[in-house]
């Protein structure tokens, strides 16, 4: 029997290959590709008014995740972009590389590598910024605030910025390390770190204190005492003051206001709850949206808030993040499938009866097309399962996300160049040409469904606060292998989920095995990894060849391969280290969860990753990724309300982004 995957994939498929390629841009390894959202026709006129509101709201966060990444991210993108904005004049060899800079720098939300966390530097030189910058400034650049940042109209005030910023953006040994949870010659985690999280902190100085606001505030220390500085808009009557990202959260409550009164009561009750949450910036309000939210599945859907941890050395400190997605109705059914079975899968799980969970809700689970994506939200992320609160999971469930369209576009965009140069066998290469694609589908939704809503925790409030810098890398590694464990069991052929379950099973395991070789491309330097998401992949493989065997690399003819001797072998050791991971979890275990990443998912040998970086670059493929997003347009009705929505694809990088700073500085427009 075909599987009901395939056999949706396969429609759906031939339609996408008829479309011009998604490839927009190069800069030199990072690509840009262009984002389609085609269920959006299939909206009636109400859910297009507040997909187009929600999608303000997105944009109008997103300059907050510059700032959260570097204490001069906001002043480094208003000097670039009023530069992009008015280059008549520039020499324009110099215009070329601040242009390629700046691309750069929009992709990665700052000048870090969001990947590597290692910062980045241009190929213009401090005096050619500065004279580009008056130039730019003759042009009629700088005249208006922007956001909370004044105008610079006079020469001396452009001087004293350019100053300021001048070791941010040319000095390598100023701020070199965005995130650093494996500091060097053991330098404090916090104070290794460039993001904004926080200032004059140790993580010493953290112990005893309880933090009321953990997620969303930057803590500061002033003499001997620390300071939450609250991320919130204030309420209308001031009994709540203002904090940090006033200006912008004031700016997306005015939109999600707008949101509300065009979503269904349900939806527009979660609506309402996160507008609530960003005045106040009280937990209780937080956790009242996530249960509002995870409850309603509406075919326009979003996620606006400080979310994810994985910026904070800690996982303490949520980055803020946007998208607004589209059900694709035709695909649906997949995830649906997988998130009613959900419950026998945690029966089936390896670990300790005392660590599954029993009854609750089944977790929502949907396909969607990809409106708009901003903050710390990108391309690259093509499962996402939401919220992350453990005390919410419990009653309510989750809500997962298959980023459908991003997914193909990634596999497209790629090719199959790196297979043919990377898989250590013809059998194996044959494998990807033909199964990569469904093996990555249900790679993603049983990550998404079946992993990170599974287990059941012992230890009282959230396991990140036990787990600290290492909690972040288990739980992906936890989910990744929840996939691993359950594509061989029988359930999967039984739902019509699989076509050739043997066949797509070791396509998995080869994608799993080769994952932390390949991934190596994208850390240029030293020999730590510090994404979470690449030390999952390490620790899982490094972690399975120690213990059973069943994995081994081979050099043959001066290149490196990674080989799976048996396939029986390596789940076993996937079942071994999950069981481990989840009593971790559970019982909070910081110290074994230091031992097992630090031993097997940190660390790598740099000539290792110095061939597999020339082998990569022979490839001419790109390392990283970022997205254009499609560009929805409100028709003003008579009344002054909106009478349509319109949907457009631009293909302009700079575009984008340029549109996205005018909300907030009209000199752009």
């Amino acid at each position: 029997m075909i599987s009901v995957l395939v056999a949706v994939l396969s429609s759906s498929l031939a339609a996408h290959a008829a479309r011009p390629s998604a490839l927009v841009e190069r800069v030199g390894s990072t690509a840009f590709l262009q984002l389609r959202a085609p269920s959006f026709r299939d909206l009636n006129a109400r859910q297009k008014r507040l997909a187009y509101w929600l999608c303000q709201a997105a944009i109008a966060v997103d300059p907050i995740i510059y700032d959260q990444r570097s204490p001069f991210g906001l002043r480094q993108k208003r000097l670039l972009e009023e530069i992009a904005a008015h280059p008549a004049g520039i020499n324009p060899k110099v215009l070329r590389e601040l242009e390629a800079y700046t691309k750069l720098f929009w992709a990665n939300r700052g000048n870090h590598n969001e990947t590597t966390s290692q910062k980045f530097l241009p190929a213009f030189t401090f005096e050619e910024l500065k004279a580009a910058a008056e130039r730019a400034r003759k042009n009629g650049a700088f005249a208006t605030a922007d956001g909370d940042l004044p105008a610079l109209r006079a020469r001396a005030a452009l001087d004293e910025e350019l100053s300021g910023l001048k070791a941010s953006i040319f000095d390598p040994s100023f701020e070199p390390v965005l995130t650093a949870k494996s500091p060097r010659g053991g330098e404090d985690i916090l104070q290794a770190s460039a993001n904004n999280f926080y200032s004059g902190v140790r993580l010493a100085d953290l112990k005893g204190f309880k933090e009321k606001h953990a997620l969303n505030s930057r803590l500061v220390k002033k003499g001997d005492e620390l300071v939450e500085e609250v991320y919130r808009a204030g309420t209308p009557d001031g009994g709540i003051p203002a904090g940090r990202y006033a200006l912008y959260l004031r700016k997306a409550d005015g939109y999600l206001e707008k949101a509300a009164a065009a979503a269904r009561p349900k939806q527009a009750r979660a609506i309402r709850d996160l507008i609530r949450y960003f005045r106040t910036g009280a937990w209780s309000d937080w956790i009242a949206f996530d249960v509002a939210w995870v409850q309603d599945d509406a075919p326009v859907d979003f996620s606006i808030g400080f979310v994810e941890v994985y910026l904070d050395a800690r996982a303490a400190k949520g980055s803020m993040q946007g998208f607004v997605t589209v059900t694709d109705t035709k695909l649906d059914a997949l995830m649906k499938t997988i998130a009613a079975n959900a419950q026998y899968f945690e029966r089936k799980a390896p670990w300790e009866d005392r660590f599954k969970k029993r009854g609750g809700r089944p977790p929502q689970a949907k396909v969607v097309d990809t409106l708009i994506e901003t903050a710390d939200f990108g391309v690259t992320t093509i499962g996402d399962n939401l919220p992350n609160e453990d005390e919410v999971h419990e009653k309510y469930g989750t809500k997962s996300f298959l980023f459908m369209e991003s997914s193909r576009e990634l596999m497209d965009a790629g090719g199959f160049k790196a297979l043919k140069e990377f898989a250590s066998s013809p059998q194996e290469v044959a494998s990807g040409m033909k199964y990569r694609n469904e093996a990555d589908q249900l790679m993603t939704a049983l990550h998404e469904i079946i992993g990170h809503g599974s287990g059941k925790v012992l230890v009282k409030g959230d396991p990140a606060s036990y787990l600290k810098e290492y909690y972040s890398a288990l739980e992906e590694g936890r989910a990744d292998l929840m996939a691993l464990w359950n594509i061989w069991d029988p359930k999967l052929k039984e739902l019509g989920l699989v076509s050739n379950q043997q066949a797509v099973a070791r396509q998995m395991y080869y994608q799993a095995a080769r994952a932390p070789l390949m991934q190596l491309r994208r850390i240029p330097r030293g020999d730590t990894i510090e994404e979470d998401h690449e030390r999952d992949r390490a620790l899982i493989v490094n972690y399975i060849a120690d213990k059973t065997g069943a994995i081994a690399y081979e050099k043959r003819g001066g290149k490196t391969y990674v080989v799976i001797k048996s396939f029986a072998k390596m789940r076993e050791g996937v079942g071994m280290l999950l069981k481990e991971l989840m009593r971790i979890k559970a019982e909070g275990d910081y110290a074994a969860a230091k031992t097992l990443i630090d031993k097997y998912g940190v660390h790598f040998d740099p000539a290792l990753r110095d061939e597999v970086v020339a082998r990569y670059k022979k490839l001419d493929l790109p390392t990283y990724w970022a997205g254009i997003n499609p560009k929805l347009v409100a028709r003003p009705g008579p009344s002054g309300g909106i009478e349509g929505v319109s949907i457009s694809y631009p293909r302009s990088v700079q575009g984008q982004y340029l549109g996205y700073a005018a909300m907030y500085d009209p000199g752009l427009r």
